[in-house]
């Protein structure tokens, strides 16, 4: 699975790291009360299309995507959360909701929410809906060089607006 693919290069570059192994859970902030880890430390990878391309955007568990800021950062007319069936087969060695923040492994561009640079610790899935791997930020961003912007928002101001409808 990807929980070895994304050792082998950790290793490579000699990366410090840990693997917490989890009951399963499948919300970033269900792992990160299972894992005792703050919210905001726990790092999820959302996939939206901006005008046609795919990208991730990894942002704390405890955030929500801004969806015009993300317009603003990307430059991009209309951006919206890709749908299941449009992003399954780029993660081909991953649980669906369960990829890791390493975009650069699967040839996709990372946007990062400036906010997870407010800690030294990230923690994000490896892969599966039971493992999770720890590393320092830095180190995150040595390896993937996303694009970090302000992209989010707490969820706890988190207001729809009239136009939003569920999927």
């Amino acid at each position: 699975m990807i929980l070895q693919r994304l050792k082998v290069f950790l290793d490579s570059h000699q990366i410090k790291y840990i693997v917490i192994m989890h009951s399963p859970a499948y919300t970033s902030l269900e792992i990160a009360a299972l894992a005792h880890i703050p919210g905001k430390e726990v790092a999820k990878s959302v996939i939206v299309n901006a005008d046609g391309k795919m990208l991730m955007v990894v942002l704390p568990a405890s955030h929500m995507v801004d969806f015009n800021l993300l317009s603003v950062f990307t430059g991009a007319k209309n951006v919206e959360l890709a749908g299941e069936q449009e992003f399954k087969h780029l993660f081909p060695e991953c649980e669906l909701g369960a990829m890791p923040p390493f975009g650069n492994l699967f040839t996709m561009d990372v946007l990062v929410s400036e906010t997870l640079a407010e800690d030294e610790m990230i923690a994000f899935n490896a892969g599966t809906h039971k493992e999770l791997v720890k590393m320092t930020y830095r180190d995150f961003v040595q390896l993937v060089q996303p694009k970090v912007g302000k992209l989010s928002f707490p969820k706890r101001y988190y207001i729809p607006s009239e136009s939003w409808e569920m999927p």
